[in-house]
Order: structure tokens, then sequence, then C-alpha cells
């Protein structure tokens, strides 16, 4: 299928008219609903596999230019948790089927704005788009966004809160938000001063153009960019070269250079010392400092 262009296709925002899937502004139990992150339909809608000790993560909805689900959040939310906490995912990719890496939420089928009360659409936030990109910021390991096409609204979030961004040619970084009269959500006014400063984070928000990815490589907002069809082998080989890497020490190293960001010099510094006296009870810090003592290429075993 060709690429809806944003400007002219169905808003990123309320998602493409190709789906009748449940709505997520009505806000589900997050806590019990163990029924949307499992069975046939939605382990089809995001795929998961295990390899070389990395998590591969796709959205797989390449009609609807991969807009986000309910279901499919809480999938990729879960799956995010679960690399945290086991010890055989060492490093996460976050990619997509098609030619759009993610166009926004899915907000279709939701109440009409005269049924809304007070608080639902903060409610709707932070149970939705906000939970989804903390769950990408406080992944205990490594998450690459492997970005195969348009990333706009909150798909464009979710690329830029990943610890490393690969992105292929025709890819492009959209913030919505504005031609649709919104306010950025999904950690938006966040990130974006964060990684370019506050000056072309307003320009971007402000006039909600689409930045190619050579302008977003030259910007800091991606990595690499690559030819679309080098983009797997790519992503497959930075991660699997940071699962085999210390990862406990990868972990603290991204939670120091995330916290650094909202703290002070003092805490800053505080909180590095206080990282490395852990780290060094790992068996990797003892395997690195042995390794090169004895002269020979470190074996990281990732605890």
């Amino acid at each position: 299928m060709t690429a809806p262009d944003p400007m002219t296709a169905p808003n990123p925002m309320t998602g493409p008219d190709t789906t009748t899937g449940p709505d997520i502004t009505t806000g589900p139990d997050i806590t019990t609903a163990s029924d949307i992150t499992t069975g046939p339909d939605i382990e089809r809608l995001v795929l998961h596999r295990t390899e070389n000790g990395v998590s591969w993560i796709t959205l797989n909805r390449p009609e609807a230019m991969n807009a986000v689900t309910r279901e499919q959040r809480e999938r990729v939310i879960a799956l995010l948790d679960g690399a945290s906490c086991d010890p055989a995912v060492r490093a996460v990719v976050v990619t997509a089927t098609g030619k759009g890496f993610c166009a926004g939420a899915d907000l279709r089928g939701g109440p009409a704005s005269g049924d809304r009360v007070a608080g639902d659409v903060a409610r709707m936030i932070r149970s939705g788009a906000q939970r989804l990109i903390t769950a990408v910021l406080d992944c205990e390991k490594p998450v690459i966004a492997a970005v195969n096409g348009t990333a706009a609204g909150i798909g464009a979030h979710l690329a830029l809160a990943c610890d490393l961004v690969i992105a292929a040619e025709p890819a492009r970084f959209i913030e919505v938000f504005v031609r649709r009269g919104l306010v950025p959500d999904g950690g938006g006014a966040y990130l974006l001063p964060r990684l370019l400063g506050p000056q072309k984070a307003k320009e971007l928000l402000f006039f909600g153009d689409a930045v190619p990815a050579a302008e977003a490589e030259r910007l800091g907002l991606v990595n690499k960019v690559v030819p679309a069809e080098a983009l797997e082998a790519t992503a497959r080989e930075w991660a699997e070269r940071l699962a085999q890497g210390p990862t406990r020490a990868i972990a603290m190293t991204k939670q120091l250079v995330n916290a650094s960001l909202d703290g002070d010099r003092a805490a800053a510094l505080a909180a590095e010392a206080a990282a490395q006296e852990i780290n060094m009870t790992t068996a990797d810090a003892n395997e690195g400092v042995a390794s090169f003592v004895e002269r020979r290429t470190p074996e990281y075993l990732g605890r």
C-alpha cells in the first residue's frame, strides 16, 4: 500500500479509518486486564520473539500505519516490563511492519465529547500514552527504535523515548498535535527539549512540520540513518552487541543519564558514585576488571 501523507491522511491522533477496535479513551483496568496482553489476536498485532538475548517487539498493523490500539499499547508495556526482569533478555528492539512505524494513537470508537466528565482526558493520557513512554524510559534493558517509516504523534515519542534510534531513509518524524489543535502528550514536551534544546523543540512542536530521517540525524534525534533494506540488520547488530555487554552496568548508566537531565550537579554526582558502588558487586564488573588485568576479551553474563 502507499503510505498516506499525514497532511491529508486520516488524523494520526484519531486513527486511520481502517479499524473498529476497542476505544482506548475509556481507560482499561490496567492492573487486571491480562487478557489485553495475551491471545492470538493481540499476539498477531504485536509480534514478539527473543533471539540471541534480544527481545524484538514489532507493531503489526501496516494497513493502519501502525496506529496503536489500547490492546497493542498494553502488550508493548507488558513486554517491556517483562524484559526488565528476564535475565535472558539483555536488549530490546522496537520496530514495525509496513511503511509506517507508528501513526499515533488509534482513538476510534471513543465516547462523544459530551459524554466526558472533568478529568477524563487527563486520566486517559496518564493511563495510556504516558505509561507507554514511561515503560520505555524505565525499562532496565537498553531499547533501540528501528524506525521503518513515518513516526507521528505518540509514534514519534515512542521512538524518541528509546535509548538509541536507527531510522530507515524513508522515515520521518512529525509532531502532529498542533495540526489538530492539540497540546503534545505522551511526553513530547518533556522529551524534545532534552534532545534538541527548548528553541528547536518549540519550532517542531509549534509548526508540526515533518522531519525527514536525514534531518533528524543532523538534529540529534536519530543516531544513524540507513537504507530501508539495511534497517533490520543494523538494529540486530547494535542490539546483539549490547546483549553481549555488561547488562547491569548499562542499565545503571541509562538511569544515570536519564536522571541527569532532571537533577542538579550534586545529585548527579552522588547518584553516579552510588551506582558505581552497586555495580562493583556484579559479576560482570569483576569480569571486566579481571579481563583488563589479564589482557583478554571479557565475557559478560548479564549479572
